[in-house]
């Protein structure tokens, strides 16, 4: 078996040998994209909306990735996904999202129609077909694989596939406990990236660039959650309890404002007014404390809003979290208190990718909001983007052209901080020497991990 294995992985164009180093060709190559697009994606779980896009049933999206279209719609009966092709011409039925409850789907070429239960509905002059091509088993739209988790629809191409919660593991518990499944879209942003969609991906997969990329975050950084200083040594917290206090919210505060979902507005006011509240004198002291409250005071804002809210403190001891969790192959959530942030890249072509970034909440199920029915595109480089990300988008297109620079082979990875990347990478290689699903499954699951994970064994 690790023969055959062996055998099949040395058949993946710029394979990755060295977990360590990853050949830059899987960044740009055409022939890599074009087994990317044939061995990956067919085979992969993807997320393909939150359930808030489609409330309602009859309430549809669709859903694409490279010249697959896929309706994912709300029956009577729970979530539905069908592959976006009328089953007389080939036309594709739905363009964006919609809803289908009086009409259902109508091909706009010859009128064939479908329900929500992808039922055919309507043949127009069906006497002019011979009866056998109008099997309801050949004119009923096709189903496509779909399962929920986190409050979002998944979709898998491969009718074979392993089930969504045994190939996402472990990180499904980290999530279910903080309530991800009740989060709720703040706002929805997209655009276009001139950069290979992993080279996109892996901007957020470590946090060593932070001292660099997000200064406003390293010079109010508390602690090592946000990698190693300049010197190798942690920011001293401040000279006394009143000012780790101070520094704290103003850390908080520079994460709210650079990328909402860290620290939601709500979040923000109630730690605002730890500013002015009796601090411990040791500095050290004081840091510990200033979390703790943090966690306390917003978990009890939140039950006492009515918010589907977890006891923050007894959580995390219970269920230690990472500040960015990887689902492979292209989505992120990123937990800071109760709210959290959200990732979704698709390729586009071997240098673009489309990429997707969402703040959410846990809002009380009875508070007025006018929840985004599609993301507000930007160009990559807009000023409107949150601190955080406008500062990682200016990055990535300069780090894809330097690919091209010459005398650059490989990316040189920190087997400590940036195994995430390495991890992933080394998956990929997997699908594309098309190993069996349960190796690939288990592979997946040790993928799944967060933020400056090491290199680990993900099995072949």
């Amino acid at each position: 078996m690790a023969d055959t294995t062996a055998s099949a992985l040395d058949k993946v164009p710029h394979r990755v040998s060295n977990p360590e180093l990853i050949p830059v060709e899987r960044y740009f190559d055409p022939e890599f994209f074009e087994l990317e697009k044939k061995h990956l994606w067919p085979k992969v779980w993807q997320m393909a909306c939150r359930l808030e896009e489609i409330p309602n049933v009859g309430d549809y999206v669709e859903y694409s990735i490279f010249e697959k279209s896929v309706i994912v719609v709300r029956t009577k009966d729970g979530i539905k996904a069908f592959h976006n092709v009328c089953r007389h011409r080939g036309v594709r039925l739905a363009n964006g999202p919609g809803n289908c409850s009086k009409q259902g789907f109508v091909c706009p070429f010859h009128g064939w129609r479908w329900n929500a239960d992808g039922e055919n509905t309507f043949v127009f002059g069906k006497e002019i077909f011979s009866e056998e091509l109008l099997d309801r088993a050949e004119i009923d739209l096709a189903p496509c694989r779909v399962e929920t988790w986190a409050g979002c629809a998944f979709i898998n191409l491969d009718d074979n596939a392993k089930p969504l919660l045994e190939c996402l593991g472990p990180v499904t518990t980290r999530m279910n406990v903080r309530n991800a499944d009740k989060l709720k879209m703040d706002w929805w942003y997209a655009t276009i990236l001139p950069t290979n969609w992993k080279l996109a991906m892996e901007a957020f997969m470590e946090g060593y660039h932070v001292m660099q990329t997000h200064p406003q975050l390293h010079d109010l950084s508390p602690g090592s959650a946000y990698g190693p200083s300049a010197d190798g040594f942690m920011p001293l917290p401040g000279k006394d309890g009143k000012e780790v206090f101070g520094r704290g919210v103003d850390f908080m505060a520079s994460l709210s404002a650079g990328m909402a979902g860290m620290v939601h507005e709500t979040e923000l006011a109630v730690i605002e007014k730890l500013r002015d509240a009796d601090a411990p004198e040791d500095p050290m002291t004081a840091l510990g404390e200033f979390f703790a409250r943090t966690q306390v005071d917003v978990t009890k804002d939140g039950f006492d809003r009515g918010a589907p809210m977890f006891d923050i403190p007894s959580t995390n001891a219970e269920h230690p979290f990472n500040d960015v969790e990887f689902m492979f192959p292209h989505f992120f959530l990123l937990p800071s208190l109760a709210a959290m942030s959200s990732y979704r890249c698709r390729p586009l072509t071997p240098e673009t990718c489309y990429f997707e970034i969402w703040s959410l909440v846990l809002r009380p199920e009875d508070e007025d909001y006018e929840t985004p029915t599609e993301p507000t595109f930007l160009p990559y480089d807009s000023p409107d983007y949150p601190e955080i990300p406008r500062q990682d988008y200016s990055n990535l297109p300069r780090q894809q052209l330097g690919l091209h620079g010459g005398n650059f082979t490989h990316m040189r990875l920190s087997s400590s901080q940036e195994g995430m990347i390495s991890n992933y990478q080394r998956l990929i290689d997997g699908y594309l020497a098309e190993l069996d699903d349960e190796t690939l499954c288990k592979g997946q699951q040790a993928t799944n991990c967060g933020y400056n994970s090491p290199i680990v064994d993900i099995g072949f």
